[in-house]
């Protein structure tokens, strides 16, 4: 599988870049096509208003490599992992970005969006958050925004990672390991079962398709 690691803190050596850095060595441990982006690399404009900006032939102006990002890593990944630090109780404005951008390629004004739409659909996702808070509370809104994300996609969200540190090289130190937690979910990414039931889904008596049956 192709993988994709976003690391979209301003910084190159904070702590959810290390919970990054953990999940892609993951992902390549179980053989997967996977690489790193420092999403700040890419991402230079914010969503502007696209009646204004848009060329003659409808396609997006902003040129800070946002596009091609999207073409070359994001549409083929078959499963990207988001790590990011929490800012005011969210996501950072760098991964904000990503999201609103996105706009840019789905709406009906530009003339490939059938291609981007389906690219964007059915993905393996996951969440690395770092914070200086243990409140639980601190990471809700993050862990939501994603969980929205991939129903709104049809994508599998396979799992969190968050790691307490304000100090660069914090999350080493937590006594939860994020680290390693953050390398197993690189490592089975696309293994996790993922369960996201309506009242109307036929579902089985039990999750685990591998426990034995009761007599």
């Amino acid at each position: 599988m192709r993988v994709l690691v976003v690391s979209s803190s301003p910084r190159r050596n904070g702590n959810s870049r290390l919970l990054a850095q953990a999940a892609l060595e993951g992902a390549v441990e179980a053989g997967h096509d996977a690489e790193l982006v420092h999403l700040d690399d890419h991402v230079r404009h914010f969503l502007r208003d696209c009646r204004e900006c848009r060329d003659a032939n409808g396609r997006c102006t902003l040129d800070d490599g946002f596009e091609k990002l999207l073409r070359e890593r994001v549409l083929p990944a078959d499963g990207i992992i988001l790590a990011t630090p929490i800012y005011w109780y969210g996501v950072s404005g760098q991964l904000k970005v990503f999201f609103d951008r996105l706009f840019c390629f789905i709406a009906a004004s530009e003339p490939e969006s059938d291609m981007f739409i389906e690219g964007l659909l059915r993905k393996r996702l996951a969440l690395l958050m770092s914070g200086e808070e243990t409140y639980p509370g601190a990471a809700l809104a993050l862990i939501h925004e994603l969980q929205e994300y991939a129903r709104y996609t049809h994508s599998g969200f396979a799992g969190y990672v968050c790691g307490i540190g304000n100090k660069r090289g914090d999350v080493l130190w937590d006594p939860q390991d994020p680290i390693s937690a953050a390398l197993d979910l690189g490592r089975t990414l696309f293994e996790r079962v993922t369960t996201d039931y309506r009242l109307d889904v036929e579902r089985p008596g039990s999750t685990w398709a591998s426990r034995p049956s009761s007599s």
